[in-house]
């Protein structure tokens, strides 16, 4: 996509549907906001959410798929009907993605750890294929603690799958407790460069650096690419930033209200 995404319009849209649907995974969904408002910016190719030669995103953490479901109706690749149906009965999009190529949901997610195995699937996919096709995969730092992960990241820099590039939504927690205390990875960025990773670490708020960080790698001969976004879960939302209760506490009205002041948007 070429035009500019909101990650406003994105935080917006996840407080009002998690509301509607009265459903909980707010604070990972506001954690990749900006990402997904990178990535929709101009990188991530998906105009043409069925053409053959279309990027590929892979929402490994796929409890934030909110954030996917609003960067899709934004780019009008979802229906505002779409979009409305989540949660709902005979929908398609719930609280963790499930494939739907033709909506730019390619890969069904949520079993956490598998993402990025997938994402290597498709970049080697892609070549084989003679494709000039990328690969995109946001996974969480809580995902770093599993052992199938690490080997994705070594089958990746073996095959130097350049078309491949992860992002690692660097918030410190996970649904029962803090990273550092579930089990310290730090230092990530040099973990991966470990492993023979192209490694780059940004501020995960910052969506148009991190749209011209991600649209300058290279996709061709090389060793694959990770960005290392820090971020904070529940961003630009006092009360939930780096509360681990809002990993799946729903929204009262009260709290509604007081999150979309936060935002910018008038109730």
């Amino acid at each position: 996509m070429s035009s500019s995404i909101s990650p406003r319009e994105i935080r917006r849209i996840i407080l009002e549907q998690s509301k509607r649907a009265h459903v909980g995974h707010i604070g990972c969904a506001l954690s990749v906001a900006d990402i997904i408002a990178a990535l929709m910016s101009g990188p991530l190719r998906i105009s043409a959410a069925g053409a053959r030669d279309r990027d590929r995103l892979v929402l490994s953490k796929g409890h934030a798929a909110l954030a996917l479901y609003a960067g899709l109706h934004l780019t009008g690749v979802l229906t505002r009907e779409e979009l409305d149906s989540y949660c709902a009965d005979g929908s398609f999009l719930g609280t963790h993605p499930e494939r739907q190529p033709g909506k730019g949901i390619d890969f069904s997610s949520g079993s956490l750890g598998q993402g990025l195995s997938m994402a290597c699937g498709a970049a080697l996919a892609a070549r084989l294929d003679g494709s000039s096709r990328r690969v995109f995969a946001v996974v969480s730092d809580a995902e770093c603690n599993e052992g199938a992960l690490w080997e994705a990241v070594m089958f990746a820099a073996h095959h130097r799958l350049a078309s491949l590039t992860a992002i690692v939504d660097l918030n410190g927690q996970q649904a029962l407790g803090y990273t550092r205390e579930v089990m310290d990875l730090s230092p990530m960025a040099g973990r991966w460069r470990s492993f023979g990773w192209d490694v780059h670490e940004a501020d995960g708020h910052d969506a148009p650096a991190l749209t011209r960080l991600l649209a300058g790698l290279e996709p061709g001969d090389g060793p694959p690419h990770v960005v290392i976004a820090r971020t904070v879960s529940g961003k630009g939302v006092s009360f939930m930033e780096g509360q681990i209760k809002w990993h799946y506490w729903p929204l009262s009205d009260a709290e509604y209200e007081q999150a979309l002041r936060e935002i910018g948007v008038e109730p």
